[in-house]
């Protein structure tokens, strides 16, 4: 089903064709002016370039052209040669009824769906998530849903990162301080029996505590970093004892992620991470070698992804180190590998922090040459920072970095205070008005984040982006809700909807903003970018309440009564889809 500026392109593009133009310079976008038009074409201002005719003589036989389309009440020629727009009422009103009709109201599936793999989230094994997950997280959610909708197969992998020196480094600080856990791994280690009840002594507050301690040691001390190495190396070679020890970090690391990611309403198909493909890597280093890829470069292993034309040099992707060891990129690629194997994506989206660039644009090159994905298949979609209302990179008080679970309760306590302030949730039940609170501080932290374009850094304030007014989550909960009481209201009092009129103001507006959708989506799914759909939420949030204080509803006749409810039916089942596409969920009522 085509929405009104595709329609209406098709048959501008007519109109120029028939001029003797080429018909792709019909292409309407919606008007500047909404005032004087809905829609406008600017194609006779290129044309006049290509042909040498004023722009204005050209607009004027495609105005001609479409006098008689009975979609139009007026096609007129403003400025140099624009062409304004304008639909008739029943054009809107049948527009309107089929975006009702529509399970997908208005939204269009993609023509030749792709198997898609989103790599967001990236929490580390051994460490609770902070506010710097916040914008992996809840970007790399709302474009696994956007791409889920527009009908593509869709994996989220969650992409952990457990393995490596870090890993080492932590086994033994937690040995060190607690001698029954360092029993256990030395007797398992031996090829002894030994009950692992003591692993279960070992908590997420412990490793967070114990990393930071380790790593500045590793630093200062020689014997401290080799021990750390050493046990690396045996647990990448699965020395049982450190092995299991490893499992628990990871069991219970798992269990706070899940906790945290619940709560802001993401989730993940897959829960992998850089320790699933550690098999892959010696025959997949073998396999790069044979094909000639391998570089020697003062003992270590690395493969040249610079190229002709490149702006900057790029640094080759380090494979191997001159310790023999895998690096960081390595495992990378290995995943590419892996993805090829077991999914084999067409298309692989990384929401990633913008800093990362060049190191994914190296691993990208890298597994192009090796083979492992077609060029144009890997794409980074990264983003900037959330940043406090001092402008840099937000913080505790204290000046440390918060952590996520913390962020996440105090957003909900502020929206407990919110709620009590606009006087919402007062009749409702203790726990119906904590669920209320939840979605509230979610819609809040995400709105926040995705009304912004990816790339761009942002300024968190949690008084502002909490409110019930401007351009908010919350705002948009209660707008939503607001239509929910409308329409309990007349099931109450036995109203229904019926067919769709549209001849006021206010449910034009409301009727193109509503055809609206299917740009948003288009624009969002083809930037990664998100805040299309956002911004399309809010404007269909405001055009809503200006169509309800401008055309009564309950009190109107019967006939516009109907259409009017049916309008508000629509508006409520595409802004919540809308909302869901960001990961927003709508509470039942306030």
């Amino acid at each position: 089903m085509s929405d009104l500026k595709g329609v209406l392109s098709e048959a501008v593009g007519a109109a120029f064709a028939q001029a003797g133009l080429p018909p792709e310079l019909g292409r309407v976008t919606a008007s500047d002016r909404p005032d004087l038009a809905d829609f406008q074409s600017n194609g006779a201002l290129a044309a006049a370039k290509r042909v040498g005719k004023n722009p204005r003589e050209i607009a004027d036989a495609v105005a001609q052209a479409l006098a008689g389309d009975p979609r139009l009440s007026a096609v007129e020629i403003a400025g140099p040669g624009f062409i304004n727009l304008k639909l008739t009422d029943a054009a809107l009103g049948a527009r309107a009824q089929a975006i009702a009709d529509d399970p997908r109201l208005g939204a269009e599936r993609v023509a030749q769906p792709r198997r898609v793999l989103v790599d967001y989230g990236g929490p580390n094994v051994a460490k609770p998530m902070h506010v710097g997950h916040l914008r992996a997280s809840i970007i790399g959610e709302s474009i696994k849903r956007l791409y889920r909708f527009r009908g593509d197969e869709v994996l989220g992998d969650a992409h952990f990162g457990d393995w490596g020196y870090q890993m080492g480094l932590l086994i033994g600080a937690v040995m060190d301080e607690n001698p029954a856990v360092a029993g256990v791994v030395d007797a398992l280690n031996a090829g002894q029996t030994a009950d692992l009840a003591a692993f279960e002594t070992v908590s997420l507050a412990d490793l967070d505590r114990l990393y930071p301690e380790a790593a500045a040691k590793g630093k200062a001390d020689t014997d401290y970093r080799d021990r750390a190495r050493k046990i690396t190396a045996a647990l990448q070679d699965r020395q049982p004892g450190y092995f299991a020890l490893w499992q628990r970090f990871r069991d219970v690391t798992q269990v706070a992620l899940q906790r945290d990611f619940h709560a802001l309403g993401v989730d993940f198909d897959l829960w992998k991470g850089e320790s699933d493909v550690e098999d892959l890597i010696d025959p997949m280093v073998a396999e790069l070698d044979a094909k000639g890829l391998l570089v020697d470069d003062q003992g270590a292993r690395i493969i040249r992804v610079t190229r002709e034309g490149d702006k900057k040099d790029l640094p080759p992707l380090l494979v191997v180190s001159s310790e023999g060891s895998a690096m960081y990129g390595t495992t990378d690629l290995a995943t590419i590998l892996d993805r090829k194997r077991s999914f084999d994506p067409q298309l692989v989206i990384y929401c990633v922090d913008q800093r990362q660039a060049d190191h994914f644009e190296i691993v990208f090159r890298a597994a192009y040459l090796a083979g492992y994905a077609i060029e144009g298949e890997l794409n980074h979609v990264g983003f900037g920072t959330m940043n406090g209302t001092d402008g840099k990179p937000f913080k505790t008080r204290e000046g440390g970095v918060l952590k996520l679970n913390d962020m996440i309760e105090m957003t909900r306590e502020k929206a407990r205070e919110r709620l009590h302030e606009a006087g919402l949730g007062e009749d409702l039940s203790a726990d119906e008005f904590e669920e209320i609170a939840g979605k509230v501080a979610v819609a809040a932290l995400k709105f926040a984040d995705l009304q912004n374009f990816r790339g761009t850094s942002y300024v968190f304030d949690l008084d502002r982006f909490t409110s019930f007014e401007g351009k908010t989550g919350p705002y948009l909960l209660y707008q939503a809700v607001r239509v929910k009481s409308l329409l309990r209201r007349a099931e109450a009092e036995g109203v229904k909807a019926g067919p769709i009129a549209v001849t006021e103001p206010a449910e034009r507006e409301l009727t193109l903003t509503l055809d609206a959708f299917e740009t948003a989506l288009t624009e969002a799914y083809d930037r990664y970018a998100p805040n299309a759909v956002a911004e399309h939420a809010y404007r269909l949030s405001q055009a809503f309440s200006k169509f309800y204080a401008a055309c009564p509803i309950m009190t109107a006749q019967p006939a516009v009564r109907a259409s009017r409810l049916a309008l508000a039916q629509t508006t409520l089942a595409q802004l919540e889809r809308a909302l869901d596409v960001l990961g927003i969920a709508v509470p039942e009522r306030m």
